[in-house]
């Protein structure tokens, strides 16, 4: 009965698909907050290791737009490289002290969320955006 059906099941672009609208688009959320309330608190914790709190627009300008063309399927490795970089560094500041900590409301690693994203992230920079992406065949996709 599910023969007919195999084919959808294992498309892998759809399954590439998933993983871009799931990555990018939950970023987005990020980003959003970022550009309606600020980047103070980012700013803030620049400044206190001692680099300049102007960096925090960095993170702004990769959650908003590199998320957007990862779920659009634009030049989507290039884009996902960028968000893993993005995450990596926000594991170092916002979760360095806690790194090897499992949270005792949710029994979840205290770096899930970041982590999660910057593994999504990863996928894709090995993957491309897939057969459904805008730019695909090329290089950066």
């Amino acid at each position: 009965m599910l023969e007919k059906y195999k084919d959808f099941l294992r498309n892998t672009d759809l399954g590439l698909l998933v993983l871009r609208i799931s990555v990018g688009g939950l970023m987005l959320f990020h980003g959003y907050h970022k550009a309606v309330y600020g980047i103070d608190g980012i700013g803030g914790m620049l400044t206190a290791i001692g680099l300049p709190s102007f960096i925090a627009y960095g993170a702004l300008l990769c959650e908003v737009v590199a998320s957007a063309m990862i779920v659009l399927g634009i030049w989507t490795r290039a884009a996902a490289a960028a968000l893993a970089g993005n995450m990596v560094v926000a594991i170092l500041m916002a979760h360095l002290s806690t790194i090897f900590t499992v949270d005792p409301m949710t029994g979840g690693w205290t770096a899930e969320l970041p982590a999660l994203y910057l593994l999504g992230a990863l996928a894709l920079c090995f993957t491309g955006g897939g057969r459904y992406a805008l730019t695909k065949g090329t290089i950066f996709d």
